[in-house]
């Protein structure tokens, strides 16, 4: 007992040690909801003396997952074995697959991720007779799964204008090619359970009885069917523990909804209530800065977040002349901090609203030499090559995969098109069959049926896909998964086919040996493919990463660091445009910046841009109205502009380089033409101009801070500052502002 509450706060104590039935801790920021949630479940196991095969505890990703997993064996080793700890989606796959009877699909379904699934809208929509162009699959695909979120059909769903007509018309059509390819895609997981306990109350009550304590991280993140799940698990024993914080609510977008906080007490109205409002991990400034945005926000559970490490920094807000100088600020702050040897790269993470942000600051990290990582861009498991390997797997286990089979039928190319995979396509309609059927008829060669259906050539290159195809499945029951991964490989070629000897060629080969890595790891085909497709962005994140981290403010929920800048801070980004008429939209804008804010260990600076470049020109911006809610105390300085404009270095291979400088005058002036933005400013009015001495001369020798050494090439005073022409021993020609370069004289050339 004392070990399992070892290191505890009071509150968490209390949580830890909570009475059986509903138990509900509202735990904020850094507050150690993972240790209260491991440490309740040695609780359970070690002194209520629950057996872990009767405990459930579900999660939102691996990750997470995994970190519990590995706390409470820390703390009880083998004793908890046999507990059921995953996902969602994952142990709703555990359980459909054991209940298959009672699905429309076979026991080795497979899961569809959302590139399979647009492919499916955007065929649905075809064969409607509807472009694609004229309603955007993936924004019908969204609206699918909102519903499905919601627990509706396609015959349950309400209908209010032609758009929503479509939508149901597709999701019809959509639900059917997936029971057809035996798959079930994301949303279909929590939903067919859901409704499978609703439907069989034998196969509920058998799940009810088996789970005597029922333990969920991040609450505030279930949708409706999650939330449903939850309620018909816990419906024997009543022993539900969730852990949650509805200001960190931030997935509204894909069904989230952080009202089930509030159906929690309503459904359960004498539940254990608990609060955890010690914050280990930020300074008192950013909590007070968090607070005071937060508390705008209606329909909550007031905290009063308090932190031991002290005040901390005051923030650091930074107004920027534009979206280049925005990010020439983070990269020469990071810069500068690197130097300086103050903190290390991977105490940095760069924050913005939108994917489209990153941009700008990529090329301006990359034009300073500074590495960096980048964190929700194209996924692992989104890479050309990982997914036609997976496809093929996933034939193999399933050839009903209509969407696999497209993929990789012709891939290495083979001889099969377009209008060869529609005649096969055609065939399995007219006959009511499954095309993996007649495909693999077709090894009967001129035998079989439908062997007259294509050209000769067509029929022969798909009878001999078909017959590797069947000698793969034969080898699936014999042969380990990574050796049939390997015959596959071999038989069709890939390696030659990916690997065309470029570097790039040596990097797509390399992502293909790093999934075969993978499959060792699994061993069992049906738990590899459940794995690829559950994966999510922050569990393919590095752990040792050393550089500094960009990543969208949806994508930092979780984490932490040392430093943080939140960038775009402006009306229209911060929140965004689509939130300005309403009042739920603004409040989860609310939320995104609160869980950015409290990111941030030590230091935080709140970056946003006067204007910003659209289509070809620039825009005047309007600052956040969050900048207004956080107190004027809390800033470093008073808030004001801080006004700059940019300058252009060209480097020895003729590529600019761009980096800012500090401007008090309100005066600005930019110019743009081709495309390329280029400021120059007015002359300085002889009275206000500042004085300023040239330091350096020609042929002084200089060491930088991150170039190392060079010679001064030239030196000039212009717009009140001293501009440094260096030829630099390591990256050569730099031209550099005095003020920021920090240049130290070593010595004259004689």
């Amino acid at each position: 007992m004392d070990d399992i509450l070892s290191g505890l706060n009071q509150p968490q104590i209390k949580a830890v040690t909570a009475p059986s039935g509903p138990v509900l801790v509202l735990a904020g920021p850094g507050s150690g909801k993972t240790r209260v949630l491991t440490r309740r479940l040695a609780y359970i196991i070690n002194n209520l003396g629950v057996a872990p095969f009767h405990i459930l505890s579900m999660t939102f990703t691996n990750k997470a997952a995994k970190e519990m997993q590995t706390r409470v064996e820390a703390m009880l080793g083998n004793a908890m074995s046999g507990i059921w700890l995953g996902t969602f989606h994952s142990i709703c796959a555990r359980i459909l697959r054991r209940e298959a009877a009672y699905l429309p699909v076979g026991q080795n379904f497979v899961i569809y991720d959302g590139n399979d699934q647009e492919t499916l809208v955007k065929n649905a929509l075809e064969s409607m007779g509807i472009s694609p162009k004229q309603f955007y699959p993936g924004g019908i695909l969204s609206s699918i799964s909102k519903v499905k979120n919601e627990m509706l059909t396609p015959d349950t769903m309400p209908v209010l204008d032609y758009r929503d007509e479509i939508v149901q018309r597709v999701y019809g059509i959509y639900q059917a090619k997936l029971t057809a390819s035996n798959a079930l895609d994301f949303d279909d997981l929590l939903l067919c359970t859901a409704q499978m306990f609703a439907k069989h109350q034998d196969v509920r009550d058998r799940y009810a009885r088996r789970f005597e304590h029922i333990l969920v991280d991040e609450f505030q993140d279930t949708n409706q069917a999650q939330y449903a799940l939850l309620r018909a698990l816990a419906g024997h024993h009543n022993n539900l523990f969730v852990v949650g914080d509805e200001d960190q609510s931030i997935y509204r977008w894909r069904g989230a909804d952080y009202r089930n906080v509030l159906r929690f007490e309503s459904d359960y109205p004498q539940c254990t209530k608990i609060l955890l409002e010690q914050n280990y991990r930020s300074s008192q400034t950013v909590l007070d800065a968090a607070r005071a945005v937060i508390d705008n926000n209606d329909h909550r559970t007031p905290k009063a977040l308090f932190s031991d490490r002290g005040a901390g920094e005051k923030i650091k807000l930074y107004e920027a002349e534009d979206d280049q100088l925005e990010a020439a600020f983070v990269v020469d702050t990071i810069s500068q901090a690197l130097a300086s040897r103050r903190a290390q790269g991977g105490d940095f993470a760069v924050m913005y609203r939108t994917n489209a942000q990153s941009r700008l600051l990529e090329e301006a990290f990359l034009r300073s030499n500074l590495a960096y990582r980048l964190v929700g861009a194209q996924r692992f498991y989104g890479r050309r090559e990982v997914k036609d390997v997976i496809s093929y797997l996933r034939l193999v286990q399933n050839p009903n995969d209509e969407i696999s089979l497209a993929r990789v039928i012709n891939v290495p190319p083979r001889g099969v098109g377009d209008k060869t995979l529609l005649t096969l396509q055609q065939r399995a309609n007219a006959l009511n069959q499954q095309v993996g059927q007649v495909l693999l008829d077709l090894v009967k060669g001129d035998k079989s049926e439908h062997w007259s259906l294509f050209p000769r050539r067509s029929a022969v290159a798909l009878a001999d896909f078909a017959s590797r195809l069947a000698g793969w499945q034969a080898d699936k029951d014999r042969m380990s998964l990574a050796d049939l991964f390997d015959r596959i490989l071999e038989q069709v070629g890939y390696k030659e086919y990916i690997d065309d000897q470029s570097e790039e060629g040596e990097d797509r080969w390399g992502n293909v040996e790093e999934l075969r890595r993978l499959a060792v790891e699994c061993e069992e085909m049906t738990a590899f493919l459940e794995r690829v497709a559950l994966v999510s962005d922050q569990d393919t994140l590095p752990e040792d990463a050393s550089v500094p981290t960009l990543l969208t403010l949806h994508a930092a929920k979780g984490l932490e660091f040392p430093e943080v800048f939140i960038l775009g801070l402006d009306q229209g980004l911060l929140p965004h445009s689509r939130s300005k008429d309403d009042p739920e939209e603004m409040a989860e804008e609310r939320r995104l910046f609160y869980v950015g804010l409290t990111r941030a260990q030590r230091k935080l600076y709140l970056v946003r841009a006067r204007r910003r470049g659209y289509h070809g020109r620039y825009e005047e911006t309007v600052e956040s109205p969050f900048l207004s809610e956080i107190p004027e105390n809390l800033y470093s300085e008073k808030r004001k502009r801080s006004r700059g404009y940019r300058y252009e270095a060209l480097d020895d291979d003729g590529s600019a380089s761009w980096g800012y400088r500090e401007r008090s005058s309100s005066s600005y002036r930019s110019t743009y033409s081709s495309g390329t933005a280029r400021a120059t400013s007015p002359a300085p009015k002889p009275r206000s101009a500042p004085v300023v001495q040239a330091r350096y001369a020609c042929n002084q020798r200089v060491r930088h801070p991150m170039y190392g050494e060079g010679w001064v090439m030239e030196s000039r005073v212009e717009d009140g500052d001293e501009t440094v022409d260096v030829s630099f021993d390591s990256v050569g020609f730099k031209r550099l502002v005095a003020s920021l370069a920090n240049l130290e004289i070593i010595e004259k050339k004689k």
